[in-house]
């Protein structure tokens, strides 16, 4: 019964988060900061989610895979008139995988610390009428897009950091976040199917870093940001790298939806510095990579407000084996499930080696419910490298790179909004000359999950 030991711990006092996620209020200015008791608040979700993949597309693996997971997290806030303690448990586990599942780290945690920061709001700096918030601690990230960095939902287990992150917003509404951290290692002690905790920590060895702004708008009124993130990365005792050494360096510009409007979005990334192939490897290469997201949609006046939009991706994949550079662009600690469809067990493509246009229509049926459908289509953006998720490269000889057409369906309702949420959906792709060449048939995912939250 580890996890229930953790929460009543937490329950007597460690710090958290609210259950809407909004900090307490502060007492009024007309009371003795002196004499007044913290405010603490605790919350629980929990998540069960039913896997099935029939038709394993990944290479050396064949038949079904099916899985359920259970993902726990528990909050806790402490909230005085001048800071905040936060702290969230998290309990990531699995039944009914088997060897040939392809499991991670990122489905399975048990029993481990998410979060556990403090918060420091200050006023008026750099700026008359600014504000700003200072976290120190373990913390979890969404940033921009959330391409790059993101506490990804669909994943059974966020990516969390270790180190400082301030974030100032202007008078005018203009953003400003700079971050210093060690990315969380996550861990499970022996065979990832025993569910056994080991405690995640962080490395000295893995240090990320950025700065990240948003400015109130644009000449011509649209939105924007621009940002720079920095990864250096080496080997560490019992722990083998890619040694990353990069910088990447983007820009997204962006229309929000509106009813009976036109929006609009591009995203635009480079990576340069060095890194590795893989783990394995022992030759450091020149890192040379871009990224590129372009979108464009229109939402009906209509009910449900149905909103169309076609988007187009590319990563880049290595161009030569033997030109003494890495092209593989790396999505370091991003979501993809919000472009390229679910993750979990089917996780289809990665956001590198990509070429790969799409449609996507999503509308509000009904009160608490969304739904929608979506078409993509994959190419390998360079043959002369592989399908890195399924480890499978184009034959010798041969220049096949059409890896399929996915489509794509998912239906939520949120019973009691904040309490009571029920989703299911799936992906299914029609084969292209890649899988074939194989001997891979057409993959079909689905899923089923329902979340309470009290």
């Amino acid at each position: 019964m580890p996890l229930i030991a953790v929460l009543a711990i937490a329950f007597q006092g460690t710090p958290g988060n609210t259950a809407n996620g909004e900090p307490p209020e502060a007492p009024s200015s007309e009371q003795d900061p002196s004499g007044w008791t913290p405010a603490v608040a605790f919350s629980v979700e929990h998540r069960t989610r039913y896997e099935h993949l029939n038709n394993q597309f990944r290479a050396g693996r064949n038949g079904d895979d099916r899985l359920l997971v259970f993902r726990t997290l528990a909050k806790v806030e402490l909230g005085t008139p001048r800071f905040r303690l936060n702290t969230e448990f998290q309990d990531a586990r699995t039944e009914l995988a088997d060897s040939e599942t392809p499991l991670s780290t990122s489905i399975v945690n048990p029993v481990d610390l998410l979060q556990a920061y403090v918060e420091v709001p200050v006023d008026n700096l750099l700026a008359e009428g600014s504000s700003s918030v200072l976290r120190g601690g373990r913390v979890t990230m969404d940033i921009g897009s959330r391409r790059l960095i993101a506490r990804d939902n669909f994943t059974n287990v966020s990516y969390a950091f270790t180190g400082v992150d301030w974030q100032w917003t202007g008078p005018d509404d203009s953003r400003l976040r700079t971050f210093f951290t060690f990315p969380v290692q996550r861990q499970v002690s022996g065979d990832i199917l025993e569910n056994r905790p080991k405690f995640d920590t962080e490395s000295g060895n893995v240090r990320f870093w950025g700065v990240h702004y948003s400015p109130s708008s644009l000449p011509w009124g649209d939105q924007g940001e621009f940002y720079y993130f920095g990864l250096d990365e080496s080997d560490s005792p019992g722990r083998s790298t890619a040694d990353r050494d990069f910088h990447t360096l983007g820009v997204r510009l962006y229309r929000p939806a509106a009813e009976a409007s036109f929006d609009y979005q591009f995203e635009s990334i480079f990576q340069m510095g060095q890194s590795r192939m893989s783990k394995s490897a022992t030759t450091d290469l020149d890192h040379r990579a871009r990224y590129y997201h372009v979108e464009t949609g229109y939402t009906f006046a209509a009910p449900g407000s149905p909103r169309l939009k076609l988007q187009y991706d590319y990563a880049s994949g290595d161009k030569d084996p033997t030109d003494g550079q890495n092209n593989r662009f790396n999505g370091m600690f991003g979501s993809r499930s919000g472009d390229f469809g679910p993750s979990g067990i089917y996780g289809l493509v990665p956001r590198t080696n990509i070429s790969s246009p799409g449609a996507h229509l999503s509308m509000e049926p009904g009160a608490g419910v969304s739904t929608f459908v979506a078409f993509r289509a994959y190419w390998l953006a360079t043959v002369n490298d592989a399908w890195l998720v399924a480890d499978i490269s184009s034959p010798a000889a041969q220049a096949e790179r059409h890896i399929g057409n996915q489509v794509e369906v998912r239906v939520r309702w949120d019973v009691r909004p904040g309490r009571l949420r029920l989703q299911a959906g799936g992906a299914h792709l029609f084969a292209g000359e890649l899988p074939a060449s194989a001997s891979k048939a057409d993959p079909t995912y689905f899923y089923a999950q329902t979340t309470v939250s009290f």
